[in-house]
């Protein structure tokens, strides 16, 4: 639950950023690399893998035929990994923002 929760605060920087950038609504998507490049963002390899990642908590939480299978992935030392990854991306939008 908690990388899910991540990758919600991810999509809503993303979001945020593209409501800054676009002054506009932002688009009804949960795909981060999409959201990011449409904020014409230039990304590293790491940054686009990080964000594809992310995505696919989205998707691995929310349906059941992923669940279990991503459940037990979710070892103690992997979360503890994209929980970190995840701080560090946060601040890196968020420098964009502000």
């Amino acid at each position: 639950m908690a990388l899910f929760i991540g990758h919600l605060m991810i999509e809503k920087l993303l979001k945020a950023l593209y409501v800054k950038i676009n002054n506009d609504y932002p688009p009804f998507i949960h795909n981060l690399l999409r959201l990011a490049e449409k904020c014409d963002l230039k990304l590293t390899e790491d940054q686009k893998l990080f964000l594809v990642t992310v995505t696919a908590f989205n998707i691995n939480a929310r349906y059941d035929d992923y669940k279990m299978s991503f459940q037990q992935k979710c070892t103690p030392e992997y979360t503890v990994t994209w929980i970190e990854n995840l701080k560090t991306n946060r601040q890196w939008i968020k420098k964009l923002i502000i």
